[in-house]
C-alpha cells in the first residue's frame, strides 16, 4: 500500500482526488515528508472525505515550510472525531514529521468549498518563524490560519524589490493594505530604519494581525496593525491621516471598484500594487488613471504554471 490509498493533491474536474505528491511545483522539503504523512493518515484510520458522496472525515492536510525547513502541519477534519484521534496520536504525528514546529487540527463540518473552518485546536507549538531576508534580520511569525505565500524563495525577492522601491521614496507614512502577517510593512520599516516613520498594516484576518504584531515587537519596529477590511479602513480615513506611500496586496479578485476609486481620489503620491492576477490588476489600474506605472517586475511564484505575481510601482501624475 505504501500510502497510495490516500490521495494527497487536489480535486479533479470530476471532484475526485488527483494525487500530486510528485508534482514539481512543491518544495523539496514538502515532497520529502508527503510519504510519511500518507502513512500516518492511514495508520489513524481516519477516512478521507469523499466530496461527491459527502462523507468521510479528513478533508485536508496543509503543510507550510519555512526557509530553514521547519514546518507547520494543519489537519482539517469534519468532526470532533478527527481532533480526538489526532490528539491521542500526537506523539506519532511528531515522530512522522519531526520538522513540525506547529501541529493543529481545524474543524470544517460543512460541505462547502473552503480550505478551513472557524475552529482551530493547537496540539503542539505556537508559531512558525519565517526569516525572509538574506541577513536574517526580519523574522515573520506565522500563526495557524494566517495567509502566507507558498513560494518562500520567490517571496524573499518580492519583499526585497518592494522594500527597495519604498526606501527610495523615503515616505514619512506608509500603509500596507491586505498586509497578511506584515511582510511588506516590516521589511520596508527595516529597510528605511527611520524611527519617525509611521507604518500601518491592515488585514481582515485576526490571526494574521496577531502574528504581525508579534513580529513587530520582536523586531523592535513601531508598526501598528489593524484587523479590519482594507476598503472600510481606507474609506473611513480622514484626509490628514493619509500616507505618502501605499502598498496593496489583494487576493485574486483585486482591490475592486470602491478601493480603486478611493485611491484615484485620495491624492496619495505613491502606490505599490502586488498582484497575483494580472487580469484584475489591469482592471484596477484602469480605474486609477491619475497614476502612471514607473516600474514593474514579474515574479514566478508558481513555476510550471501560467500563474505569477506582479509588482507595479505607481506614481501620481501632475
Amino acid at each position: 500500500r505504501a500510502g497510495r490509498d490516500i490521495t494527497l493533491g487536489i480535486l479533479g474536474p470530476d471532484r475526485r482526488g488527483v494525487d500530486l505528491r510528485e508534482c514539481a511545483i512543491q518544495s523539496p522539503q514538502i515532497a520529502a515528508v508527503i510519504p510519511a504523512i500518507a502513512r500516518l493518515i492511514e495508520s489513524t484510520g481516519l477516512p478521507p472525505y469523499d466530496v461527491p458522496e459527502r462523507r468521510g472525515e479528513l478533508k485536508f492536510v496543509h503543510v507550510t515550510v519555512s526557509p530553514e525547513g521547519e514546518m507547520m502541519l494543519r489537519f482539517v477534519g469534519r468532526t470532533q472525531h478527527t481532533l480526538d484521534v489526532l490528539r491521542s496520536r500526537l506523539d506519532r504525528v511528531r515522530e512522522a514529521v519531526p520538522q513540525a514546529r506547529v501541529i493543529t487540527v481545524n474543524l470544517l463540518p460543512e460541505h462547502r468549498a473552503a480550505l478551513e473552518g472557524e475552529r482551530e485546536e493547537v496540539l503542539f507549538g505556537e508559531s512558525l518563524s519565517m526569516v525572509m531576508d538574506p541577513a536574517g534580520e526580519v523574522e515573520l511569525n506565522l500563526l495557524p490560519g494566517s495567509f502566507f505565500q507558498t513560494n518562500t524563495a520567490v517571496t524573499t525577492r518580492l519583499y526585497d524589490r518592494v522594500s527597495s522601491w519604498v526606501s527610495a521614496l523615503r515616505p514619512r507614512a506608509l500603509w500596507d493594505l491586505y498586509c497578511g502577517v506584515g511582510g511588506f510593512a516590516l521589511h520596508c520599516a527595516h529597510a528605511l530604519a527611520d524611527p519617525s516613520l509611521s507604518v500601518v498594516g491592515v488585514e481582515v484576518g485576526a490571526a494574521a494581525v496577531r502574528a504581525a504584531e508579534r513580529s513587530a515587537a520582536k523586531a523592535g519596529v513601531a508598526a501598528r496593525f489593524i484587523a479590519r477590511d482594507a476598503t472600510e479602513f481606507a474609506l473611513a480615513a480622514s484626509p490628514g491621516d493619509l500616507p505618502e506611500a501605499l502598498i496593496v496586496n489583494p487576493p485574486r479578485r483585486g482591490i475592486g471598484d470602491a478601493l480603486a476609486e478611493w485611491i484615484q481620489r485620495s491624492g496619495v503620491p505613491h502606490v505599490i500594487y502586488s498582484s497575483c492576477n494580472p487580469e484584475t490588476l489591469a482592471q484596477d489600474l484602469a480605474r486609477m488613471p491619475a497614476y502612471r506605472a514607473m516600474a514593474a517586475q514579474a515574479f514566478d511564484m508558481f513555476p510550471h504554471t501560467s500563474h505569477l505575481e506582479v509588482a507595479v510601482r505607481l506614481e501620481r501624475a501632475g
